[in-house]
């Protein structure tokens, strides 16, 4: 059977294809969309109200915003993954922007990590530098930004916002342990190959863990509802005037030097994400030989730089403007392989999931404030799956004890220190004490 490209609309090297015209709507995607993709994508807000001065509202409107553009990712741009943060990068990013005195300030140099990384972006894609790049970067350097970001992960739950975790802890730690039993647990790998029941719980990703801390949080008086009806526009203009640099200034000089190491720590997670996205597109065309998927890392990497070019002078707030969310796009994908009769295109699960189903609770009062409550909760399950998820890999690259103590400093000066501080020391420890080790392949990594 000869392999056929769903059609749609071309622009350059970009395809639109229109939901419902193109593409079919699939509901078990459209219900993830709706309850996990958003959950995670509102887990920003009370980041957004409590660090950077925004009313639950504005929040709200700027989550908004940057689902639009990640939605944009398959629909507009017609790339062939679950796209999502880029999470790893997000504690280093908090801890940051958190250097600066003013919420003002802290817009400017979101603004500034985002354009810095879109002009990096721009450039390494269409010199094809990028893949060259990371096979130069030595495996205890890059185990060491991956190790740094999850301590980095783990220290904002426990120790920057420990207010906020000692306010939820039972929901928390319990949405904590199912998600981590669920995702991570080998007895329960086992048992899911066995068990469909826990196959299709498994596969829910992130919601299980959600659901629970849901109903318990109430006995223990951590989270209480209140649900109003109705609907809500979202304030876009009025969240614009307080966050878009066309009203409050633009960055100094300084604010995108100090950004540059940031950049490239993003960069580095990034190859990783695709890297891993394309892997798993490959095992799926094994099975779906029907379909003809089309895998253009230049066209990704022109795609993200319009879109976190875009989000750096509309909504700065750096790093929700990634390629693949690991969890989500591995979930579609098998669904997919399983035949035409399961799923037409792949590009229709993408559709179900991102715009049909994200968009749509921006709007819906009852689940916008079924949710809030919940908030904090997602946040700190994504940062600490996250943390697990890259200890884990960055574990697993070293092969000798001199070079898993260099990564453990590495990633202790990332975590503690400036970025650019962190780097110049994961560069000199590399150096003295284990030398320029390299692979001559990147290293996968697997996380959404």
């Amino acid at each position: 059977m000869s392999h056929q490209e769903l059609p749609g609309w071309r622009w350059g090297p970009f395809t639109f294809r229109l939901p419902f015209y193109h593409t079919k709507l699939y509901w078990p995607e459209f219900l993830q969309g709706i309850f996990v993709a958003a959950a995670t994508g509102l887990a920003l807000v009370p980041v957004m109200t409590a660090l950077f001065g925004l009313t639950f509202e504005q929040a709200i409107a700027l989550s908004f915003i940057h689902t639009v553009l990640i939605a944009s990712a398959v629909i507009v741009f017609g790339e062939p993954y679950a796209a999502g943060w880029i999470t790893p990068a997000l504690a280093l990013v908090l801890a940051y922007v958190a250097g600066f005195d003013e919420p003002v300030a802290r817009f400017q140099a979101m603004t500034a990590l985002s354009l810095n990384f879109a002009l990096l972006v721009f450039l390494l894609g269409i010199t094809g530098l990028g893949r060259q790049l990371i096979v130069w970067l030595p495996n205890t350097l890059k185990a060491g930004i991956i190790l740094g970001a999850a301590l980095a992960a783990l220290k904002r739950v426990f120790v920057d916002d420990i207010a906020s975790f000692l306010a939820q802890p039972v929901a928390i730690s319990v949405a904590c342990a199912v998600c981590l039993i669920f995702t991570f647990s080998l007895p329960m790998q086992k048992l899911k190959a066995r068990n469909r029941f826990f196959f299709m719980l498994g596969a829910l990703g992130l919601l299980p863990g959600f659901i629970a801390a849901g109903l318990i949080g109430p006995f223990f008086g951590e989270v209480t509802y209140d649900i109003r009806w109705g609907f809500m526009i979202p304030p876009v203009m009025e969240t614009f005037a307080l966050v878009s640099p066309f009203s409050i200034g633009w960055p100094d000089a300084q604010m995108f030097i100090q950004g540059i190491p940031l950049a490239l720590i993003a960069y580095i997670i990034l190859f990783g994400d695709l890297v891993t996205g394309n892997e798993v597109l490959r095992d799926g065309l094994k099975f779906r030989k029907d379909e003809k998927i089309d895998i253009n890392p230049g066209r990704s990497h022109l795609s993200l730089a319009i879109r976190n070019g875009i989000m750096g002078v509309v909504a700065p707030f750096f790093p929700t403007q990634g390629s693949v969310w690991t969890g989500v796009h591995v979930i579609i994908v098998q669904r997919w392989k399983l035949g035409p009769k399961s799923m037409n295109s792949l590009h229709s699960g993408l559709h179900s999931y991102y715009l049909m189903g994200i968009p749509f609770i921006f709007f819906t009062l009852p689940l916008l404030t079924a949710l809030q409550p919940l908030l904090p909760v997602a946040l700190a399950l994504t940062l600490v799956l996250t943390g697990f998820a890259c200890a884990y890999i960055a574990m697993s690259i070293p092969t000798e004890n001199i070079s898993r103590g260099t990564v453990v400093l590495i990633g202790a000066a990332l975590a503690f220190f400036e970025p650019w501080i962190g780097l110049l020391v994961g560069i000199a420890a590399t150096l003295l004490l284990v030398g320029w080790d390299r692979n001559p392949e990147p290293i996968p990594l697997d996380h959404d």
